[in-house]
């Protein structure tokens, strides 16, 4: 697996986890004081982000870092 196709699937598990919780990308995206313009690109793998990056989205969603790791390869 590539890592364009990590990014996507990491970038998707986000989208769907804070779809599920019915939270808009612009409240997320203050949750982790980010512009929604970063989180709409980290939701589509369009960025390389940090592992910080992610354990702050983890933490603003309520749920492990390893939830947003999960690739189902």
């Amino acid at each position: 697996m590539n890592s364009e196709i990590i990014l996507i699937k990491i970038g998707a598990n986000i989208k769907a986890i804070r779809e599920a919780q019915g939270m808009s990308q612009q409240i997320l995206a203050a949750k982790c004081n980010f512009e929604k313009a970063n989180m709409s690109r980290i939701e589509a793998g369009r960025t390389n982000f940090t592992i910080l990056t992610l354990y702050k989205i983890s933490k603003a969603l309520n749920i492990p870092l390893a939830g947003l790791l999960e690739l189902d390869e």
